[in-house]
């Protein structure tokens, strides 16, 4: 069985469950990390038996054995200048949303990964929820009939949604809608989105983030099918959960509810009160088993590395979800409908009134 060495940029909650992940797996030969929190740094470490541990991601980049980078670095403009790095470096990449901040940095990412012949995937951990994957075999196999209509209406707790905001101006569509439109957009494959509409409300975060509270966008897809992302994060802090998500999927033939509220394991304690434990997006291991969908999706990505099969997620795909999520914030700046596709410089134009 062929092993790799790999690494992990940025080790903080995403890239700390990435990381302890992949040091259980048999196919990873040796593990680096690249930290910048000592503490932090040191912990990961130890926890992971982690080979190589620095500060300097690009002393990770220089290692010719690495074949495999996943980067989870905040905040989210370092993404681009990273994973740039790491494809001319001749690594593979698994690249935390969003893929950029720009468009062009976009484009230029998916160039380059062409150009050296590199797998690069972004992390739309949803597809690998057992509820969402059920959802796309509905419809493949025609229990539902044609697509009508697509729900989801997504909420996390203040205490996140703050933390978010506070490392970066990306909104909730950019952030937390992004995961829900990829979703959808897979369930409704090969259709395209072509028009978004999109409302914001900005009565708690903005005097402080300049953020959303939430956004809601209506997508109107190119088959006559519509979809209706909610995202917000703004829950009470005493909310019990970290996320709750509510999704419907309507067709021609039928119609499936998903509960993904996260209700179903309720701890009450004298000393903590109640709690909705397993309730995150990422999920967490529990003792043997990992709850949630993020172990599965790095797990995934090592695979198609290892045994050179395709990632779920394409850069096409995850393309169409920043143009979608971009068109959202500007219709919620505009109050006005916005038409796809668009270019990088239609998106300026459009934020500056001209289109």
């Amino acid at each position: 069985m062929r092993q790799v060495d790999v690494a992990v940029i940025g080790t903080g909650w995403c890239g700390g469950i990435r990381a302890e992940t992949l040091a259980r797996s048999p196919l990873v030969k040796r593990l680096h990390i690249a930290e910048t929190n000592d503490e932090r740094r040191a912990h990961v470490a130890r926890l992971t038996g982690a080979t190589t541990a620095t500060a300097d991601y690009r002393e990770l980049l220089a290692d010719p054995a690495i074949e495999a980078v996943y980067v989870c670095a905040t905040p989210e403009s370092t993404h681009y200048p990273i994973t740039l790095a790491a494809l001319e470096a001749g690594k593979h990449v698994f690249l935390e949303k969003p893929i950029a901040i720009e468009l062009t940095e976009a484009d230029e990412l998916i160039r380059v990964a062409a150009r050296k012949g590199r797998k690069f995937t972004i992390g739309y951990s949803q597809r690998f929820n057992p509820k969402f994957a059920y959802a796309k075999k509905k419809l493949v196999d025609g229990t539902l009939g044609a697509p009508v209509s697509a729900l989801v209406s997504r909420h996390i707790t203040r205490g996140l949604g703050k933390k978010i905001t506070g490392r970066g101006k990306l909104s909730p569509a950019a952030m937390e809608a992004t995961h829900d439109l990829d979703f959808v957009f897979w369930l409704l494959e090969p259709a395209k989105p072509v028009r978004v509409y999109a409302q914001g409300v900005r009565r708690v975060m903005y005097p402080t983030t300049g953020a959303y509270d939430c956004q809601f966008i209506t997508v109107t897809m190119d088959n006559g099918c519509v979809v209706v992302v909610g995202a917000g994060w703004i829950l009470p802090p005493g909310y019990p959960n970290f996320s709750s998500t509510w999704i419907e999927v309507v067709g021609s033939e039928g119609a499936l509810v998903i509960d993904d509220t996260h209700r179903d394991v309720w701890l009450n304690t004298m000393g903590g009160g109640s709690v909705f434990p397993m309730s995150t997006m990422p999920g967490e291991q529990v003792d043997h088993v990992y709850a949630g969908a993020m172990g599965p999706e790095t797990l995934h990505f090592l695979e198609a590395v290892v045994f050179d099969r395709d990632v779920m997620v394409t850069l096409a795909a995850a393309r169409t979800v920043m143009e979608v999520y971009i068109a959202a914030d500007l219709s919620s700046e505009t109050n006005e409908p916005v038409d796809l596709p668009f270019s990088n410089a239609d998106a300026v134009r459009i934020a500056e009134g001209a289109l």
